[in-house]
């Protein structure tokens, strides 16, 4: 099982062995502190009750480090690890949890109370996979450990296939097998021996939690310019913690807000250049390299650029089943993926600027949503059932062809070309009887995933649960918040966890710093969304240090074309994996709603590629084997 995570941690293995309790502990290391081995995991307490193996950093470990000292503590080494378990000497396990700060997810087994704690940060940066199979318990930091087990029995679960065709991406607590779970971010869990009951498992228990802080959230109070120097106060100690390394240490630069931001943050408080990487295309619809490249040239960072091939890019499709472990299908997964190849060839730790979209409104669905529902939302839930209905009678290629001519009209030509499509999706969302049901069918990519997965039911997620989500005033905040709790740790994080791991890098995310998170959400929404710009607090801090001229710009993502490369080079691929006959043979998809969908996407009547992209990560999953059990 240690071996293989070895991409995790290719520095140091170890296992220890309690024969006793009949548990095992191991860990592939990634040194990134004290590189000697007094590093080294499995690692005991100083008192010999806690053995511990932990993957991640707490960064506030000085800190910690200087408190438990003047508690009478003493230390071996230098590394987190070692405080953190003093720190669960000294205060026990769920005080300690709420004094780290940082990314983190462990297995700590008590030898005096033979019970077993699993903990995971609050953000969700860190993964941690738990289960039963064949009356075993089971965990670790990939699903990849867990199938190594000689006892391993892994069963498609197809209500979380059904999750996958919605989103993308499975939501925590689901993985792709039924009866193995995602430990919630925030949460710990405790299996304890003389209760263990196989096949039931104990709820996890929270020791953050996200809708409470939002909730709570005291508006901030000061003005505008104390706003912005409170946040650049944080966000500055929040990147000086991350900094902190004993190996070479580097950032992902796009160009854009956030990332910029980080970099400026960091090359004020480095001594000599930090090291910064970007990606670029020669399709420029698709490329921001030029403009990392002017932000790094102003900050005066030690800048590495790589052009990628479509070719290049298309050479990391069929290592996407093993990198991602269960199937996974955000396309900027690829460009991520050669992105943290490319860092990792200079540094093995790098910052990156996820989060500022989900904290700061930075993402155009949110203005679209709001947008549409303000336009809808006074309507009574029957006239919008009628439209929607009305809406439906015409295919997409008959609205195209009756609405062509407004063509020359338009100013979007996107819209006009593909008018019917984005009628129909106007449709779906005039079906929903509140905004926060608006935003799901917005986002979602296969609207009802029963019809499409043979035998599922879709269970409830917080994008589809009124009891999970947030009381918030506006809705643009409740997107926010739903977008903090699904999106950004079951798609953004784990897409950025699994690219970069995959090469041994790490990747840390200032953003993510509670102390960042819980201040951002105090932040009055009037501070980050001002006549039409986003991100508006986040831009405060950033043109301290760059120009406008050199941000200012419409927003592009970081993907590739998967529509274009679909009826193009990866045609035979995809048309071998969406095989009628094979779908049949298969048993888990309906082979004439995929052959429909692909045969209208390769005549160009429409482009279905995030709804096939979905499904062709689950075959290629699927035919990589990842699902057979042993």
């Amino acid at each position: 099982m240690a071996a293989a995570l070895r991409h995790r941690g290719p520095d140091d293995q170890g296992v220890w062995v309690d024969p006793d309790a009949g548990l095992a502990l191991s860990h592939s290391r990634l040194a990134i502190l004290d590189l000697s081995a007094e590093g080294h995991q499995p690692m005991f307490s100083a008192d010999g009750r806690f053995v511990i193996v932990f993957n991640g950093e707490i960064y506030n470990f000085h800190d910690l480090r200087s408190d438990l000292e003047k508690s009478g503590h003493s230390f071996r080494g230098h590394s987190d690890t070692e405080v953190m378990l003093a720190a669960i000497v000294q205060w026990g396990l769920e005080a300690a949890l709420k004094r780290f700060v940082g990314m983190f997810a462990f297995g700590l087994w008590d030898r005096q109370e033979r019970a077993l704690h699993l903990a995971r940060d609050r953000m969700g940066e860190k993964p941690l996979y738990y289960g039963w199979t064949d009356s075993v318990f089971l965990f670790g930091s990939e699903l990849k450990a867990l199938r190594a087990h000689p006892r391993w029995q892994g069963e498609i679960d197809r209500n979380a296939l059904a999750l996958l065709m919605r989103h993308n991406y499975i939501p925590a607590p689901h993985s792709i097998y039924r009866g193995i779970f995602k430990l919630p971010p925030g949460t710990f869990l405790t299996v304890a021996t003389a209760a263990v009951n196989p096949g039931a498992l104990p709820a996890p228990v929270a020791f953050w939690n996200m809708k409470a802080v939002v909730e709570a959230s005291v508006p901030f109070a000061g003005t505008e310019i104390e706003a912005a120097e409170r946040f650049e106060a944080l966000l500055r100690d929040a990147v000086a913690k991350q900094m902190v390394a004993d190996v070479p240490l580097g950032a992902f630069l796009s160009g854009g807000v956030d990332s910029s931001t980080i970099v400026a943050l960091m090359q004020a408080q480095s001594s000599r250049p930090v090291k910064t990487f970007t990606i670029g295309f020669r399709e420029a619809e698709f490329n921001e390299a030029n403009y990392a490249k002017a932000v790094a040239n102003h900050l005066g960072t030690d800048h590495t650029e790589l052009y990628v091939t479509p070719k290049e890019a298309m050479g990391v499709i069929p290592r996407l089943p093993e990198i991602y472990d269960e199937p996974f299908s955000d396309g900027s997964q690829i460009p991520t993926f050669l992105v943290s190849q490319l860092a990792r060839r200079h540094v093995t730790v790098s910052l990156s600027g996820d989060a500022g979209d989900e904290l700061f409104g930075g993402y155009p669905r949110y203005p679209l949503a709001q947008r549409i529902w303000s336009r809808v939302g006074w309507m009574p839930r029957t006239g919008r059932s009628a439209l929607s209905t009305l809406l439906r009678t015409l295919k997409p290629q008959t609205w195209d062809r009756a609405l062509g001519w407004t063509s020359k009209f338009a100013s979007d030509r996107v819209w006009s070309e593909r008018i019917g499509d984005r009628l129909h999706k106007l449709a779906d969302i005039l079906s929903a009887d509140t905004p926060d049901r608006t935003y799901r069918g917005l986002i979602s990519h296969w609207k009802e995933p029963e019809q499409l997965v043979i035998g599922a039911k879709e269970p409830l997620t917080a994008l589809s649960d009124p009891a999970q989500w947030a009381d918030l005033p506006s809705f643009f905040q409740r997107m926010m918040y739903l977008d903090t709790v699904t999106y950004l740790p079951d798609d953004i994080l784990v897409k950025v966890d699994r690219a970069s791991m995959a090469v041994s890098l790490e990747s840390r995310i200032p953003l993510l710093d509670h102390r960042v998170v819980e201040f951002a959400w105090r932040v009055p929404l009037a501070m980050k969304i001002r006549k039409g710009t986003d991100k508006w607090l986040l831009r405060q801090v950033l043109y301290k240090y760059v120009p406008r001229t050199l941000i200012e710009r419409p927003k592009k993502g970081f993907g590739v074309p998967i529509d274009q490369w679909l009826r193009g080079p990866l045609r035979d691929w995809a048309e071998n994996l969406l095989n009628s006959d094979r779908l049949r043979r298969e048993g888990f998809l309906n082979p004439r709603i995929v052959t429909l969908k692909w045969s209208e996407h390769l005549s160009g009547k429409r482009n279905w590629q995030y709804y096939l992209w979905d499904v062709l990560m689950f075959q290629a999953w699927l035919e990589a084997g990842k699902h057979c059990p042993k």
